[in-house]
């Protein structure tokens, strides 16, 4: 994930508001500094949401492991099986 603005942390607190409005607009990732060191981040939920879902996936070992079972078959151009047939 990269962040996209720093701002000091007194900035901020004038800014808040605006910088909530602008979530509806773009997808932000805002480092909140003070003396000039990343204390915190302020993103949208939309972002967090899926940032949790992620880290969730990434924790499951056997979703991993059919994800990179699937890549490699991918790769390897074997005959993928339609959704349709296994119902």
């Amino acid at each position: 994930m990269q962040i996209d603005r720093y701002i000091p942390v007194t900035k901020a607190k004038t800014e808040l508001l605006d910088m909530i409005r602008n979530f509806d607009d773009k997808e932000d990732t805002i480092a909140i500094t003070k003396n000039g060191v990343p204390k915190a981040i302020i993103m949208s939920m939309d972002q967090y949401e899926a940032m949790c879902e992620t880290m969730e996936i990434m924790a499951d070992k056997n979703m991993m492991k059919q994800m990179w079972t699937s890549a490699k078959e991918i790769q390897e151009k074997e005959p993928l099986i339609d959704l349709e047939d296994m119902l």
